[in-house]
Formats: C-alpha cells, structure tokens, sequence
C-alpha cells in the first residue's frame, strides 16, 4: 500500500535508538526527509549508516539535549532551517522513571520535563507552521495505563494524551491530525534490563495474548501510517499495540 508519504518532513525526538530509531528508519525508507533528534552524536552516525543501507532517504541528525531549557527551541529553529517546512511531528522522547510511594518533588519535576513540557514546547514552536499550511501530523507516543506501581512517565504520558485530545479537536478545522500511539512491552535495550531472560517468557505467556513481546518495527508500522495521508480521517485517537495485553474494556 502506498501511504503518500514520499516527499514529505518530519521530525522526531529521541530517535537515536529504540522505538524513536525505528519509526525514523520506516519513515525514511517511506521516501519521508526525517530530522532527527538525540544526545548520542554516535548513535545519530550510526543512524545514517542504518538508513543509507535501507535504501531510504538521507536523514537529518541534530545531537542536542532535549531537557536543556533551550533544547525545544534549538530543535525547532534547526529543523526548519535544514527543512524549509515540516508536515509531520513525532514526540517520542521520554524515559521510565519509576518512583517510591513518597517520592523527591525533583524526581517528579525532571520526568514532567522530559515527558510532557518539552514536547508541549516544541509543538507550540512548530504549530504556526502547520496552521499556516493548513496541514499536518502530530503523533504523541504515550505509556501504558495499567502499572503496578508508580511511574512518573507514565503519568506524564497520561497528561500528553489528555493534552493531544484537545489539541485534535482545536486543530482539526486546519487540516491538522493529533494522535497518540500507545506501545505495549516492545523489545528494547531498556526493556530488556527489566525482563532478563526467563522472565521475559513468564511475563509473555501470563500477560500478552499474543506469546512474546513486540518488535520497534511493529511501533514503527502503525506510527508510520498514522502520520500519513492514509490516516487523514483519523485524529484525536490512542492507537494501542501491545498483543492484547490491555485489559481495560473500552
């Protein structure tokens, strides 16, 4: 299926590795000029290599924190720059940030940042633009709803979904699409820290319907349409890709 994406800009946060790495690498084997966010400048390098193999369009990579009080800023300026325009916009970056019942107001403080206020930022930095063009993609990748525990990630994705809600009803009448991508256990480096060896297995075949954990590309797929023309119809939304894991009846 064609999903009209060649020709077309994005920038995405936290794509040096993992789930951001992913969705970057198909975007631009999808003929997409993807400007690349990260804090590795080896990881970025490796990037390129990754893609050019691929056969897809030559990215652009920018190494610049994303938490620094000017990080939102720097990122907007230098992909409009290196662009011209930008017609799709995925807010990735974030970090698991699990936390004590009674937890440090700075531990809660830095994972609002990072998960929630810096792409709050840099979607107001890159909105005139797509109002301007009367067109556009936002995609918000969130967090799962049904912890055990306390994570302040969690929580601040929870905000970016009830933030992208209102954003996708405000920004429908420009043409504008708002959604939110919900991943389930995805096999990353991260991931697999917390999943050594056999309770990978034990935790799939109690919880996941599907046996195993996701691939980044199975995120990939699904982020990849979602941003595309084929999804114009489709906003204000959570797409949900966990194997069924979700419980919740609605």
């Amino acid at each position: 299926m064609d999903l009209y994406l060649k020709g077309k800009t994005a920038v995405i946060t936290g794509g040096s590795q993992g789930l951001g790495r992913a969705i970057a690498k198909e975007l631009a084997i999808q003929g997409v000029k993807v400007f690349v966010n990260g804090r590795n400048e080896t990881l970025l390098e490796s990037f390129k290599e990754e893609v050019a193999a691929a056969g897809g369009i030559a990215p652009i990579t920018f190494a610049q924190d994303f938490v620094a009080p000017d990080g939102p800023q720097k990122i907007a300026a230098a992909a409009l720059e290196s662009l011209g325009h930008v017609d799709i916009l995925i807010n990735n970056a974030g970090r698991s940030r699990q936390l004590d019942i009674i937890a440090p107001d700075e531990e809660w403080a830095a994972s609002m940042t990072l998960d929630f206020e810096r792409h709050r930022q840099l979607t107001q930095l890159l909105l005139p633009q797509f109002i301007a063009r009367k067109q556009g993609a936002i995609l918000n990748i969130a967090s799962s709803y049904e912890l055990r525990v306390i994570n302040a990630s969690a929580v601040a994705k929870a905000a970016v979904i009830a933030w992208s809600k209102g954003l996708a009803a405000q920004l429908a009448q420009y043409g504008i699409t708002v959604n939110s991508l919900q991943p389930g256990i995805i096999d990353t480096e991260q991931i697999r820290r917390i999943f050594p060896g056999e309770e990978r297995r034990k935790f799939a075949e109690r919880e996941i319907p599907m046996g195993d954990f996701g691939e980044p590309q199975d995120i990939a797929n699904m982020a990849t349409f979602l941003v595309s023309p084929r999804a114009k119809y489709i906003t204000g939304t959570v797409a949900v890709v966990d194997g069924g894991m979700r419980r919740y009846p609605f």
